[in-house]
């Protein structure tokens, strides 16, 4: 089978197709220009050529700019295109990108639980007042009860007394003065039985149902054997945890941004190369036709219908490659926290290239200082050893402090409803000691400790992993530097070749296969070009994220 049937979608002329009468048939059934032939072998390399070029395309995640013109799809979908330069862009999506608010909130609610750690070393005071109505006034009841009284004899004494009578009581002078007797009592006993007297139940009311309180309560804890200081560390490593993966969420954001950006320019660069190849093609299809009508020999109608073919295909191209810019300007917008309606053009026309300047050793210095995982990982570790401390003061006593204040008001007036009872404090000091706990707080001891090794240990492996993830990305960028030295030098001779080959056509020095192999040499030679410098500022960007500086250096410190 030919080599050019082996290329999908390519409707190739077959000779079976052309019509007999053709004056030009016998170009086809020649042995010599058949389908398996040398020169139609090239044709099909030329086009496989120009299908490398769309398997080019990158998946959409880079960003620079200075745009002159907009996606011609943008424009016919009605999409809300802006023009905007990468720092404007990382501005936008850290306002914009929901991403972000959301993991800030992290932080907040890492912040909240060490207040509430804090809040321990306060001493908590309540106030309660209330109005209080009982169904009946309580009352106490006195049980019914008998009280015994024993049999008792009284023995009084013998005794004298005097007995004044007074005048006139007789009658008038009867006697006529006061007269004084005397009167002699004898001794006598008085003897009572013993008896037994029964006392009823009796009702005791203590108070009117309706009672108006108003009550404070103190609890200080004074000495905790370190609890405390334990969950406000562990507050404080959640926090520190919080804040990297904010960091994190920053730093892959900007770098999302930064290669989206950048993927729009190339997105661009490769739309602007296909319809510059494009009109280069239909030029040198015109010229061809222009060759073949003249009949001057050279050029043959299977010249003009390869020329034909490789036009159409290169035009179905620029067709993906201008809804690639679309959808790379609509991709950007949306990693900002646009509408879904809007895009972003690139303010650049060119990706930037920077030689890498700086060494690897000072490059993993940096992430060891910047890297968010590297700052999650020691949040961890801090957290982990307030878990300890807490634990551990599981062994030590407690000592608090407590007091209360009170103050009622009841309308009766007796039984609890007395001054001593409506007011009053009271103050005191308690302690706890742990006695025996079944050896509990040793094992929680011993598994925050077992923790806390686990870390340490996870803390070396991450460590050679940043270096290793350094190394590697180092490795790629200077090889890509030396990929975009070479490729640069390709197309500037990619350039003259098609320039020499070009002029030659025209004056008939030079095949067609020759002309569409350099047109089309050089279009994928600027492609890969293109691509070479994308590469290398996304490695860039990548590089960034690892280290952890990325938007310190993109945007400055204001966010």
């Amino acid at each position: 089978m030919s080599c050019l049937w082996a290329l999908p979608g390519l409707n190739y002329v077959s000779p079976r197709l052309v019509n007999p009468k053709d004056k030009d048939a016998h170009w086809f059934a020649d042995e010599s220009l058949m389908m398996n032939s040398p020169s139609a072998c090239t044709r099909a390399s030329l086009a496989t050529c120009v299908l490398a070029i769309a398997t080019m395309l990158p998946v959409l995640s880079a960003p620079p700019g200075q745009a002159q013109e907009t996606s011609a799809l943008s424009k016919a979908v009605g999409q809300n295109v802006q023009t905007l330069s990468l720092k404007e862009c990382l501005t936008i999506a850290m306002e914009k990108n929901h991403s972000r608010p959301a993991s800030r909130f992290a932080v907040v609610i890492a912040e909240a639980q060490h207040r509430q750690a804090l809040a321990a070393y306060w001493p908590q005071l309540t106030a309660k007042a209330g109005v209080e109505r009982m169904e009946h006034a309580p009352e106490f009841a006195y049980p019914a009860t008998a009280m015994y009284i024993p049999s008792e004899t009284i023995t009084t004494p013998a005794s004298q007394a005097i007995v004044t009578i007074p005048a006139n009581s007789f009658g008038p002078g009867a006697p006529p003065v006061n007269v004084q007797l005397p009167v002699a009592v004898p001794s006598q006993s008085i003897t009572t039985p013993a008896q037994l007297f029964p006392v009823p139940q009796q009702n005791v009311k203590l108070m009117d149902p309706t009672t108006t309180s108003v009550e404070g309560d103190l609890k200080w804890l004074l000495w905790d054997g370190g609890m405390r200081r334990g969950y406000s560390e562990q507050a404080l490593g959640a926090e520190d945890v919080a804040r990297s993966d904010v960091h994190r969420t920053d730093l892959e954001l900007s770098d999302s941004v930064t290669r989206l950006y950048y993927g729009a320019v190339l997105a661009r660069q490769l739309h602007e190369v296909g319809s510059d190849t494009l009109e280069r093609m239909e030029t040198t299809l015109r010229l061809t036709e222009s060759l073949y009508e003249n009949g001057s020999g050279s050029v043959t109608k299977a010249d003009y219908l390869d020329n034909k073919v490789v036009v159409e295909v290169i035009r179905s191209m620029v067709a993906t490659l201008d809804a690639n810019e679309a959808s790379a300007e609509a991709a950007l917008a949306y990693t900002m926290g646009l509408s879904w309606n809007a895009s972003v053009a690139p303010a650049d026309t060119e990706i930037p290239y920077n030689a890498s300047q700086v060494k690897l050793d000072d490059l993993v210095a940096n992430a060891y200082e910047f890297n968010p995982d590297w700052e999650k990982l020691a949040g961890g570790l801090r957290a982990l050893e307030g878990e300890r401390k807490t634990a551990e003061s599981g062994h030590y006593p407690k000592l608090g402090l407590t007091g209360s204040l009170h103050r009622y008001w009841n309308s009766y007036d007796g039984g609890l409803s007395n001054s001593s009872n409506l007011q009053g404090w009271t103050v005191g000091a308690g302690v706890e000691i742990p006695v025996f706990d079944g050896f509990l707080t040793s094992g929680e001891v011993a598994e925050a400790q077992a923790k806390i090794n686990q870390l340490k240990e996870q803390r070396m492996v991450l460590k050679e992993g940043i270096g290793l993830q350094l190394r590697r990305l180092f490795v790629e960028l200077n090889a890509s530097e030396k990929s975009y030295t070479a490729m640069h030098d390709a197309m500037t001779a990619a350039v003259s070749d098609e320039d020499v080959t070009t002029r030659g056509y025209a004056a008939g020095l030079l095949t067609t296969e020759k002309v569409i192999r350099a047109q089309m040499q050089s279009a994928l030679v600027a492609s890969a070009y293109y691509v070479a410098v994308y590469d290398h500022r996304a490695l860039q960007s990548q590089i960034d994220m690892t280290v952890g500086q990325q938007v310190q250096e993109a945007i400055g410190a204001t966010h």
